[in-house]
């Protein structure tokens, strides 16, 4: 992206941000989250479905060999017949349909809201199917017929999106919204008197996204239970590089896996040449969540982005009812909530999940590893983040459960993380990297070599930048040097180990530190600069020094002391 173009952005995202934060008076951001999301859905689909209308009305007018859909003007009485047959070819559903655009009812297109919520209540806005007059109630009640008529006519959405009504919003807050969102050009966009080369689809992907983000760091913990921050799912996208295949998430939260992974396909076509619309055709995605709510927030994800999803049947728990029991994944990627205390159901006692060990009753944490490992096809690749007590926990056998992984050879990459990272917690966190085949594999086209019995650490706590005085985040550099490090030591590409950020380890060696998985324990400490002092007189000047903070401490005591006295106090 030119940074003309990231520019248009910025300044959009602050504009729409602004308009919807005045929500807030009325709101927490756990609730107009939904408002201003399900605004941002309605205005994707129309846009889309007003582009493929403008698509189809050239086709029927430009009369070519190979055109299926022209309609000749001649065969048409007079102009108005001519337009009129026009106007209804353009109403038939199956022409949006197989371009893999949601049909749009009129009810339900951004310009009958734009239209419509400024009448006065009561006004006829138009007849239902059986001549009776339909009169306008509130502007949430508009929106919410909107997305029903939506829901009604693309199978695929039914049940995903969020009604507004029962938050009762002011319809001036809600008019105001929606002529923000009027006034903003999502096709064919112009900045600064330049065309930009952004389609209706990446802006509106982009906006969802940015929101996501400020409405997880809006609402503190609650929001970090849907939303991953973005440069640490990159950096497990660009280390897995899911190029093609099956890409699975058990705790999906908003999808945000699944978006970088679009656009990992995206960003690396154009390096390799490839058609991108046509390799994510390659890619299936599946994914699951319990909660209802953040269900509906990443179905409404992938649409808006066009990524086609199978999110299961409903919102379910993925242990103890699995949307997808018989899936074999080639990636694997989550971020699960961290240290589930009461996720044991006696349902799962003799799960036939738990092939290394039955996780403990009171920590989730290496349920939600076997569960994806379960999962995983025989060449496949999975992710996890978890707490930091993971790598060296012996509590409840979990030491034992680690000890089968790394003996079972399914261990190939530990990433401790820096502080201060997510929006939820403070715990501090690392990424397994495990795969069920070291011994060969291709990614990009790339062979990896031999890596059987042998493991690589990175310790990445001391990279990263302050974002603000809370959070922490990677620049990309941070990620390349990451995915890089990865890479090269699963290719045998000039790797190195280097002290204090990587080592590659035996399965000798993690034994001699019974099976603890710290990047820490193996990587030591890094190089430091030499500064051309010889050692012998550095001690000598530093000893020296340290003897003269002695002696004025020794003052200053003997000071304070008199000055106490003087106050006819002993001390």
């Amino acid at each position: 992206m030119n940074n003309t173009e990231q520019q248009f952005l910025n300044d959009l995202d602050n504009k729409l941000w602004k308009a919807a934060d005045q929500l807030r008076a009325n709101l927490d951001a756990a609730n107009y989250k939904h408002v201003v999301l399900g605004l941002i859905f309605l205005k994707y689909v129309s846009d889309a479905f007003e582009e493929r209308q403008e698509q189809l009305l050239e086709l029927f007018q430009t009369d070519t060999d190979d055109n299926i859909y022209f309609m000749p003007r001649d065969d048409y009485g007079s102009d108005a017949d001519y337009q009129q047959a026009l106007n209804e070819e353009l109403e038939l559903l199956d022409y949006y349909r197989e371009a893999n655009v949601f049909w749009v009812p009129k009810a339900a297109r951004w310009n009958t809201l734009k239209v419509k919520a400024v009448l006065p209540i009561g006004s006829v806005i138009w007849q239902d199917d059986a001549g009776a007059d339909v009169k306008l109630r509130s502007v949430s009640w508009l929106i919410d017929n909107a997305l029903e008529e939506i829901e009604k006519s693309n199978t695929k959405l039914k049940g995903i999106l969020n009604r507004i009504s029962q938050y009762q919003l002011d319809n001036d807050k809600l008019i105001g919204l929606i002529n923000t969102f009027s006034d903003t050009s999502f096709t064919k966009p112009v900045f600064s008197g330049e065309q930009l080369n952004l389609h209706s689809k990446d802006i509106l992907g982009h906006v969802y996204e940015y929101f996501l983000g400020q409405f997880a760091l809006a609402e503190g913990k609650q929001g970090g239970q849907y939303y991953t921050p973005k440069s640490i799912v990159t950096l497990i996208v660009e280390m897995l590089q899911p190029y093609s295949g099956r890409v699975y998430d058990p705790a999906m939260g908003s999808g945000g896996f699944f978006v970088s992974s679009d656009k990992f396909i995206e960003e690396h076509a154009k390096e390799q040449h490839y058609d991108a619309e046509e390799q994510k055709k390659h890619i299936s995605v599946y994914g699951q969540e319990s909660n209802p709510t953040t269900w509906k927030l990443a179905a409404m994800n992938m649409a808006i982005r066009g990524i086609d999803f199978n999110f299961g049947k409903k919102n379910a728990d993925s242990f103890t009812d699995d949307q997808h029991p018989d899936l074999r994944a080639d990636f694997v990627m989550a971020n699960p909530p961290f240290n589930i205390k009461d996720w044991w159901s006696e349902s799962l006692a003799d799960d036939v999940r738990w092939q290394y060990g039955t996780p403990p009753k009171g920590n989730a944490n290496f349920a939600w590893l076997q569960h994806m490992l379960h999962h995983l096809a025989p060449t496949g690749s999975l992710a996890l983040l978890l707490a930091n007590g993971s790598m060296s926990s012996n509590t409840s056998g979990e030491g034992e459960i680690r000890q089968r992984l790394v003996e079972a050879d399914l261990v190939e990459c530990m990433v401790a993380l820096p502080g201060q990272l997510f929006t939820n917690t403070q715990i501090p966190a690392c990424i397994w990297y495990l795969t069920k085949d070291k011994a060969n594999g291709l990614v990009l086209n790339e062979k990896k070599r031999d890596r059987r019995n042998e493991f690589l650490f990175i310790d990445a706590r001391n990279l990263g930048f302050m974002r603000d005085r809370v959070l922490r985040d990677f620049t990309s550099d941070d990620i390349a040097k990451i995915a890089d490090t990865f890479h090269a030591w699963q290719g045998n590409n000039h790797y190195e180990d280097i002290p204090g950020f990587c080592k590659s380890a035996t399965l000798d060696e993690i034994k001699k530190h019974d099976f603890v998985l710290t990047p820490g324990r193996y990587i030591g400490a890094a190089d430091q600069e030499d500064d051309g002092e010889p050692f012998s007189e550095k001690m000598a000047r530093l000893t020296a020094q340290l003897s003269e903070q002695f002696a004025e401490s020794d003052r200053l005591e003997a000071q304070i002391r008199r000055n106490f006295r003087g106050l006819g106090y002993e001390c």
